[in-house]
């Protein structure tokens, strides 16, 4: 017997298909979904069923709305991610880097665990991206979607939140300044290669391995950071209205 098609408003068959969608972590770098009217054409339906489905799984905390931004994975960040501003004020480049190196190796380790394939497969084509970026600002966008699809492949909410935080820094001008100039020379060939470690331990689904090879990553980037502040005596410090550069 031929099924038929589906009703183009029948919104259980748009919640099973965005359930699929989510299960396969088929989001983009940022965990945002695609507008509704794409899902609709995407799945056949209807964008009134779209919106029906949308409105369950946002009850159900699988996804969160913010207006004019579009919808997103996972549960709506609370008052820590929406008031970064203040968390960072006054915070410099090495505060910032001494909690990444406690949380990343952490959440490279959860990903080895939980990782599913087309993240593995998303992160690989992120790790791409970078190397084929032929500047810095696109390098630094690459780079920081390669970092939070890691992080977001190790399904622990709170950590993610957290990784948010301090990737929100990342949007600065001087501090993706200061990091491009840490890249310099062969850093961006090792910062490459360790990207590629880090997937591998990853896929391999090798926790320990996947921790080490984040962390050395890391240390890799604080000690060229460290290098090229110290040579011309250049402080980055996270001013309320952003990173400031002072000698």
């Amino acid at each position: 017997m031929v099924q038929a098609p589906p009703h183009p408003d029948n919104a259980n068959y748009a919640l099973e298909k965005l359930r699929e969608l989510l299960r396969e972590g088929d989001v983009g770098a940022d965990g945002k979904l695609p507008t509704e009217r794409d899902l609709a054409e995407r799945l056949g339906v209807g964008r009134r069923a779209v919106r029906r489905a949308l409105e369950v799984l946002e009850a159900e905390g699988e996804v969160w709305r913010r207006q004019g931004a579009g919808t997103f994975v996972g549960q709506r960040p609370g008052g820590l991610a929406a008031d970064v501003g203040s968390i960072v004020a006054g915070t410099d480049f090495m505060e910032i880097m001494e909690v990444r190196l406690r949380i990343e190796p952490q959440l490279a380790q959860l990903a080895a665990l939980r990782a599913k394939p087309p993240e593995l497969v998303r992160m690989r084509e992120l790790a791409r991206k970078i190397r084929e970026s032929d500047d810095a600002d696109a390098r630094e966008l690459w780079d920081g979607a390669l970092h939070r699809q890691i992080a977001q492949s190790a399904r622990n909410q709170l950590f993610l939140t957290i990784f948010d935080v301090i990737n929100h820094v990342r949007q600065d001008e001087a501090w993706q300044a200061i990091r491009e100039r840490a890249r310099a020379g062969d850093g961006v060939v090792v910062a490459y290669a360790q990207h590629e470690d880090i997937i591998d331990a990853i896929a391999a689904r090798d926790p320990a391995r996947a921790a080490e090879a984040m962390r050395r990553h890391l240390l890799m980037l604080q000690e060229r950071l460290i290098r090229e502040t110290s040579h011309d005596g250049v402080d980055i410090v996270v001013a309320p209205g952003g990173l400031a550069v002072t000698a």
